[in-house]
């Protein structure tokens, strides 16, 4: 739950690098609370989706910059499945080992 928590400070933080872990982490418990939203009915499946839609965008745009790539590159996601393709393809490539313009390596603050 700590992904879930830092996921919602962050909510417009667009300039650090986030982990591969906590991205799909949020990643998969807003997909199970959408989901149990929308089975209860759309209107709160909409509401969540919207609530999260910001802080979403946010964490993948760190998550691109933890690869070393542009928060800019999200804009392949307006391109029909190649876009989504590419995008999924730089979400699972793991961090860059040193520090890049964003700063450093989120998974070298955890060892130390």
């Amino acid at each position: 739950m700590q992904w879930y928590k830092k996921f919602f400070t962050d909510y417009f933080t667009f300039s650090t690098r986030s982990r591969r872990e906590e991205y799909w982490m949020v990643f998969l418990i807003n997909f199970i609370v959408s989901l149990v939203l929308s089975l209860l009915g759309g209107i709160p499946g909409m509401i969540y989706s919207l609530a999260v839609f910001i802080p979403s965008i946010a964490i993948m745009v760190r998550r691109l910059h933890d690869t070393g790539r542009s928060g800019w590159w999200a804009l392949l996601l307006i391109i029909p499945l190649i876009g989504f393709l590419v995008i999924l393809f730089f979400l699972i490539q793991d961090s860059q080992t040193e520090e890049n313009q964003w700063g450093p390596n989120p998974k070298a603050s955890l060892a130390e």
